[in-house]
């Protein structure tokens, strides 16, 4: 049997994308909604789950960390996809009929110098592929959508102009998501990434106290945000991706004192290190 991958989105998206160069011998899975994609694989519907998570661009995937420490999985892995957008719309359409571009939430403000230099009415829908399948529908030549080529070729769109983002090296973070945790054995001579969730307990400076055994041990941190807790402004509670290994002596040392400020530490996966990042 085909194991599947499950990712929100239509057939085109960049997470379908994703899922053909990260895990191309799963069958995608297309889900309406980030939390559809992450209760396919948590109901064994689907093997893994594909989820953006940040953007080089946009910055970060608006509820995605608010998802993963109540999905009940795990991360196992890191993917990269360099983004590059189109603009499409029907056969009968050109530069000069369009009037309205519909997309993703997180793409329109990737593109947002050719919105203005069309003078273009953005209009968020769904997902890029969803966008490029309702215009294709509509078949009316004053819409369009930005999404990828695949896309426009799925959906029977005409690319009236390529490689439409703001910057070239727009790229989007992947995490690959399972039932089971899986940690590969430490090696000290590979790179990995933990990511953790952990929340503080009120006390005069405890973020640069709970953050100084990452220093002191020399372990990076690469990404680090706050969310509020229970509605609580007095409740935070912290995701953060470090390079490190969970077994490595260093990360022992520097948990230890993490766990001096914190109510709880909960590990969300520790993973290898994707080419992409060590390239970086």
């Amino acid at each position: 049997m085909t194991k599947k991958i499950s990712y929100q989105g239509q057939p085109g998206a960049y997470s379908d994308l994703a899922c053909g160069q990260a895990c191309p011998n799963f069958e995608p899975l297309p889900c309406p909604t980030f939390q559809d994609a992450i209760n396919a694989t948590r109901d064994a519907n689907a093997d893994l789950a594909m989820i953006p998570i940040d953007n080089s661009l946009a910055g970060r995937v608006a509820d995605i960390h608010r998802l993963l420490p109540e999905s009940g999985l795990y991360i196992i892995g890191e993917h990269y996809l360099p983004i590059h957008h189109c603009l499409m719309s029907v056969s009968s359409a050109d530069i000069q009929s369009i009037t309205e571009v519909y997309s993703h939430v997180h793409a329109l403000p990737q593109c947002e110098k050719l919105i203005k230099e069309l003078g273009l009415k953005p209009i968020v829908y769904g997902d890029t592929a969803l966008s490029a399948k309702f215009v294709a529908e509509k078949d009316e030549p004053h819409r369009a959508a930005i999404a990828s080529p695949v896309a426009a070729e799925i959906y029977g769109l005409k690319v009236l102009r390529e490689n439409v983002e703001d910057l070239e090296n727009n790229t989007t973070r992947f995490v690959i998501l399972s039932r089971e945790a899986d940690i590969p054995k430490y090696d000290p001579s590979k790179s990995y990434v933990t990511s953790m969730i952990f929340r503080l307990r009120s006390l005069p400076a405890v973020l640069y106290k709970c953050l100084g055994g990452f220093a002191t041990n020399g372990i990076n941190l690469t990404k680090l945000e706050s969310y509020m807790v229970e509605g609580q402004f007095d409740k935070v509670e912290f995701y953060c991706d470090v390079e490190a290994h969970i077994d490595d002596p260093r990360m022992g040392y520097a948990l230890e004192e993490l766990s001096f400020y914190t109510d709880d530490i909960r590990n969300l996966g520790t993973y290898p290190a994707n080419a992409f990042r060590l390239a970086g």
